[in-house]
């Protein structure tokens, strides 16, 4: 974390630099066009015959001379921007690993099938952040088959959460609707709060739209029995619509975060619904590898540095424990009560007649001890 700071120190200097320059570069060029205007508008009005050649010259000149500065000032700054932005390749260099083959199994992708499943992840990825013409690139450069049943739901997904961005609730209610009764099984709220916002955004409209969201809490009948409390409060707002919600105890209802808030119910409900999780897959590998690469790291060079390499053999499995904090936990990690060891695929738990689990590599030793009368661990 300490070597992401310092970086990101230099790239805030940087950036004041951008700023700080752009706002210097247009004030100069400003002031020059108004010199350079009044210079115009002077023979415009008067003519040269009539202006004072001396004179004219003198003001000619003079302008030349400020816009010639003016440039090798504004060149001269620019350089300076260069010094800053080296500034941070050179941090993170400093800062950060080129190198990191030491901590990487080196036939991870040796495979074209595991090559198959790299380029399908990262299809999938694109798919749900909705570059899809990024992702057609990529399946026809990698020769990747997408069936377009897999497209299908992406491609709606996107569409409606692009709707919800330009705070058009109307392709959502239509999807809420047709999927009730899947969202209902969910214990989802999300086609009442994307009712509740649509009444709101009628709300926001003053007085002349006071019939219109009277007729459109019907609505709100399948929802009362869950949300009675939420219905109350929108409907006593009504009160003091001639006055303006904004100016009533009722003005939270305005707050402009629940347009977010109700994107990302959209997009949980919506992948709930797909069976896919919130966040690629993707993104969480990227997200827990940017966590564990440090402590691997740190801990390869100790290993080099003692010289005890016999710690840390196979890149399939680590030399410790790493967290990576809640938000990453998916599953329970199973260790066998016979051996002490945390199981894989490669020895996975196996599930006895009394019904404890043990791993399999624990089982076959105990078949191979000829002991029939497994132990049954409480």
């Amino acid at each position: 974390m300490e070597q992401c700071l310092c970086v990101e120190r230099e790239l805030e200097k940087v950036l004041h630099r951008f700023v700080t320059y752009g706002h210097q570069s247009e004030e100069r060029l400003d002031e020059l066009l108004r010199s350079v205007c009044d210079i115009r508008a002077q023979l415009v009005a008067f003519g040269v015959q009539d202006a004072d050649l001396s004179v004219l010259s003198q003001t000619m000149a003079q302008c030349c001379k400020n816009i010639k500065e003016t440039v090798q000032m504004l060149a001269s700054r620019h350089k300076d921007i260069h010094g800053s932005v080296s500034k941070v390749g050179k941090a993170i260099d400093r800062n950060f690993d080129a190198e990191i083959s030491a901590v990487v199994a080196e036939t991870v992708w040796d495979t074209p099938e595991r090559q198959k499943y790299l380029s399908e992840t990262i299809v999938e990825h694109l798919y749900r952040q909705g570059m899809l013409s990024v992702a057609e690139d990529l399946c026809q450069e990698s020769g990747v088959v997408i069936d377009m049943s897999m497209k299908q739901p992406f491609l709606e997904l996107n569409r409606i959460l692009e709707a919800l961005r330009m705070q058009d609730l109307r392709p959502a209610l239509e999807w809420a609707v047709t999927n009730r009764q899947r969202l209902l099984d969910l214990n989802s709220s999300l086609e009442f709060k994307l009712h509740r916002l649509y009444f709101i955004s009628l709300l926001s409209g003053g007085i002349g739209n006071q019939m219109q969201a009277l007729q459109y809490a019907r609505h709100f009948q399948p929802f009362a029995s869950q949300h009675q409390r939420d219905i109350q409060i929108l409907m006593g707002s009504l009160v003091y619509l001639r006055h303006g919600i904004e100016n009533s105890p009722y003005r939270s209802l305005l707050e402009t975060n629940q347009w977010a808030e109700i994107c990302n119910i959209f997009t949980r409900d919506a992948c709930a619904l797909l069976g896919l999780s919130v966040e690629s897959p993707l993104s969480v590998s990227f997200a827990s590898g940017c966590m564990a690469l440090p402590v691997l790291m740190n801990i390869k060079q100790v290993i080099e540095q003692r010289q005890c390499s016999g710690v840390w053999t196979h890149k399939d499995e680590l030399p410790i424990e790493i967290d990576l904090g809640k938000k990453c936990w998916y599953h329970s990690v199973f260790a066998c009560p016979i051996l002490r060891q945390q199981t894989s695929e490669s020895n996975p738990p196996m599930k006895l007649i009394c019904g404890h689990v043990i791993s399999r590599d624990a089982l076959n030793k105990l078949t191979n001890a000829g002991k029939r009368c497994f132990p049954s661990k409480t």
